[in-house]
This record gives structure tokens, C-alpha cells and sequence, in this order.
């Protein structure tokens, strides 16, 4: 063989050259054309420069088998095996990308999402926190930031609200730095912290459900949301109001803590805001009744006076204001009379004010009775009349978010019934339809009303027309 000795050598090859070895692993190669240096195909493993040499280059020669490679030499008795030198690995802890993405279940694709019913209307934000809960806020507003958020394929900010049916274009999940130290945490599930009396007094309450509302009769005493010294509540009570839902149900309006009547609870994030809009855009009708002192001159009315917060009171007490107030509008009819000493009203507010209701009527002189607040010493009857409020909320009427109305009428408290009987009043003349109620439609005497008023200015043109004539 060309380049070989005849046989095998009686001791170990000198390696060709002057050392490469030796040089390579200083870090040094020799030039081209220098003593030493390999010829033909054995040139193609020389190593490069700074690279460090593996068994190939060894003291010995090459031992990659070609035919110009020198015979082994034998390895000396006992002499352990050399383990083979391997492709250096990744240091310790660290994974290639998407081996560690998928060892965490983490999707490398970017992903679409379609806005569902119950997150029309919400913020992007809100969005993430409700159904990608692991995605925090620095997250969303970084890929808000650098484009790879979008909403319908336009770039998209955390604080954008979304519509139902549009589609989240949402980059690939990020991975979350291991803590083998700390254990993961489990969902918490939710406690009902009520009594089982408190449940049953909630559900009791109850006079309408369906998948999207639940309406109650609230008494009279039990405020609607928490405060100062106040720890029952139905905010409080709402947790037994869940049934078969997983959502919290959720407060839409109020009532005052002395008013009794129908309250409206949405069951769902996404009819809260369906309800909130129809109450913020007027369209829901609340339908009140009330005993109030005296008999009003004009039996159906409309009360516009401001309403701002009385100074002094902390905000616990409001008066008419014509500089400053708020624009507020009330409606009220008289449904029967009690001689002169109380009128049976039924209300109607246009606006949201507080206590607008009972602060309307006392400023036209009719204070409700029971309402020391504003009626002062004279709010209250003589006799057997209860000397609570007076005030009801006796129906709701309000579009449904799946088409339709909500439309539930509330029974009236014992102290209430007991007044309205006492002062002689007629049950069932309270209920009277809502003016989009009333079919205005022609009869057939308007009809008949009509024609004969049509023919009759007929006849008069045409005498006028004929009298025309002769004059010429």
C-alpha cells in the first residue's frame, strides 16, 4: 500500500508530520504546503482552527479505516477501553424550545379564538383574564405593543372591547420558568358561606328564572348591597342564587333598603351588560306604587326637578337643586283616592337618581307615607297605617338578551296590603297598562267619526267652489 509500511508495525505509528496533535490542541494549525501537513483525503479531517480534536486525531494517527490509515497498534493487556467522545450536550436545565413546550403542553402555533355571547362587550383584558387566566397583563399589553395581538386581523389594545363573533388572533403560549420548589396551586373551589336557613330565605325570594335573569321580591328591610354596619345583604345572599349555574349571579340595579319589590339579578357576566345597557338607555320599565299624603291636583303628571346630594349629610340624603342637580324626571297617576287624607299613586322614574322617587314627591307636597326621611313628622297616618315605607316596586319590564321581555310583576308586603285595605282602596284597580301598552289603534265609531267628518268637509268645497262660479 502506498504510504504504508509492509505489515503491521512492531510498535505503535509515529503520527505523520511534526506533531499536529500537539499543535491542535493549542489551539494551532500548521500553513498550507508545510512539512506535516496531511496530503489528499486525510487533509479533508484536519482539524480548523481552535477546534478541539477528537479520537480521529489522536496520538497514532487516523483511524478513520481509509487506505493510507496506519495499522492500530495493539492495545496494551489490562489497559481500559477509551469511551467513545460524543457531540457535546446542552447544559444542565436547558431544553430545546419545542421539546420544553411540549413536555409543559404548551402550543408553539398561534392561536384564533372566537368571541362567544357571554364576552360581548367586555375589555380584551377582561377577556384574557376569563378564559386564557395564565396570560397575565404585562403579557397582553406586550403583545398588544409589538403587533401580535389582533382583533379581525387589526392591532388590538388591552383596554379595546370586543364583540360577539369576532375573532382573537392570540400569539403562541409562553412557557413558565419551572419552580420544582413550589408546588402548583389548586383551583380553589367555591364556598358557600351561608347557613342553611339564609339559602332558603334567599330562594324564597325568588319569582322568576331562566337562563339569563332571575327576578325576586325583595322585603322591606333588607338592603340590596353591604355597608356600614350592614351584614346581611342580597349581594350576600346572591351565592344561593347559583342553582345549576357556575357564575356568580350579579346585581344590574337596586333598591332602596325600605322598598320592597321586584329586583332584577342577571346570571351571567354577559347578561349584566345586556340589562345595564336597557337601564342606562331608559328602555326598562320599573312600575312602582305608593300611598302618598293628600291627593294630588292633577292625576297624572310629570315631576322634572334636579336632584343633587344636601350638603352636610355625606351623601346620605338629596334635595332639588336647580343649579347644580341632575336632571331627573318622574312619572305619577293616581290609581284611587282615599277622600283627602291619601291618594293610591303609581310611579314611573325616567332617570336614576337616588331616592328620586321619594324626593319628587314630597317636593310637590305629597311626601310617601312612611318616608320620615323626607316628609319629616308629617309623612305619617294616624290609626292602623304602619308607619313603614310605603313604597313598591310592583313590576319590571325589560328586553331579554335571547329576544323577548323580562316582564314580572311583584305581590305586595303584608304592611302594605294591610294599608291599602284599611284606607278602603280597590286591589284590583292597580295595575294599569304602560302607555306602549295602550292600543291606539282606530276603532269602529272612530272609523265611522272619520268618514263623517271627511264627507262634511267635502260638501263645504264643494259649495264654496259652486258659489265661485256664480259670482263670475
Amino acid at each position: 500500500m502506498k504510504g504504508a509500511g509492509k505489515g503491521p508495525p512492531k510498535g505503535p505509528p509515529k503520527a505523520r508530520g511534526k506533531g499536529p496533535a500537539k499543535n491542535a490542541a493549542i489551539g494551532r494549525s500548521r500553513a498550507p504546503g508545510k512539512a506535516g501537513k496531511p496530503e489528499g483525503r486525510d487533509a479533508k479531517a484536519q482539524p480548523k482552527f481552535g477546534q478541539k480534536l477528537g479520537p480521529k486525531f489522536a496520538k497514532g494517527g487516523d483511524t478513520s479505516g481509509g487506505k493510507n490509515a496506519p495499522a492500530r497498534a495493539a492495545k496494551p493487556a489490562g489497559a481500559k477501553p477509551k469511551a467513545p467522545v460524543r457531540a457535546a450536550e446542552p447544559k444542565s436545565g436547558a431544553r430545546p424550545v419545542a421539546a420544553a413546550a411540549k413536555d409543559a403542553g404548551v402550543t408553539l402555533d398561534v392561536r384564533q379564538f372566537r368571541v362567544a355571547p357571554d364576552d360581548d362587550g367586555i375589555r380584551l383584558d377582561r377577556w384574557f383574564q376569563r378564559n386564557l387566566p395564565d396570560v397575565g397583563f404585562n403579557i397582553v399589553s406586550r403583545w398588544a405593543r409589538t403587533g401580535q395581538l389582533r382583533v379581525d386581523g387589526a392591532r388590538a389594545a388591552p383596554g379595546d372591547r370586543i364583540a360577539e363573533g369576532q375573532t382573537i388572533r392570540v400569539p403562541p403560549a409562553e412557557e413558565k420558568a419551572a419552580r420544582p420548589d413550589k408546588p402548583e396551586r389548586p383551583k380553589r373551589a367555591r364556598i358557600i358561606d351561608l347557613t342553611d336557613d339564609e339559602i332558603a330565605y334567599a330562594q324564597e325570594m325568588v319569582i322568576h328564572t331562566d337562563a339569563q335573569a332571575i327576578v325576586i321580591n325583595k322585603p322591606p328591610g333588607l338592603a340590596t348591597q353591604g355597608g356600614t354596619k350592614t351584614d346581611t345583604h342580597v349581594d350576600r345572599l346572591l351565592d344561593a342564587l347559583m342553582f345549576d349555574s357556575e357564575q356568580r349571579p350579579k346585581l344590574v340595579h337596586r333598591l332602596d333598603k325600605d322598598t320592597s319589590g321586584a329586583l332584577l339579578i342577571a346570571r351571567s357576566a354577559r347578561s349584566a351588560g345586556y340589562f345595564a345597557k336597557a337601564f342606562s338607555s331608559r328602555t326598562a320599565r320599573k312600575i312602582y306604587w305608593a300611598i302618598v299624603i293628600g291627593v294630588p291636583d292633577i292625576h297624572d303628571g310629570m315631576i322634572e326637578l334636579p336632584l343633587a346630594k344636601q350638603p352636610g349629610t355625606g351623601g346620605e340624603k338629596m334635595h332639588v337643586d336647580e343649579k347644580e342637580g341632575l336632571p331627573a324626571r318622574s312619572r305619577y297617576r293616581v290609581i284611587e283616592r282615599a277622600g283627602n287624607r291619601a291618594a293610591w299613586v303609581e310611579l314611573q322614574p325616567f332617570s336614576g337618581r337616588t331616592h328620586q322617587l321619594r324626593v319628587h314627591m314630597a317636593a310637590i307636597g305629597h311626601p310617601i307615607v312612611g318616608d320620615g326621611k323626607y316628609g319629616g313628622k308629617d309623612a305619617f297616618l294616624s290609626g292602623t297605617i304602619s308607619r313603614k315605607m310605603h313604597l313598591h316596586a310592583r313590576r319590571i319590564r325589560i328586553d331579554h338578551p335571547d329576544g323577548g321581555h323580562v316582564d314580572v310583576k311583584a305581590e305586595l308586603p303584608a304592611h302594605f296590603r294591610d294599608s291599602l285595605e284599611d284606607l278602603g282602596f280597590d286591589l284590583t284597580l292597580g295595575d294599569m297598562p304602560l302607555d306602549e301598552e295602550i292600543d291606539t289603534s282606530p276603532t269602529r265609531e272612530d272609523e265611522k267619526k272619520f268618514a263623517r267628518q271627511h264627507a262634511k268637509a267635502v260638501r263645504k268645497e264643494r259649495r264654496g267652489e259652486r258659489r265661485g262660479r256664480g259670482a263670475r
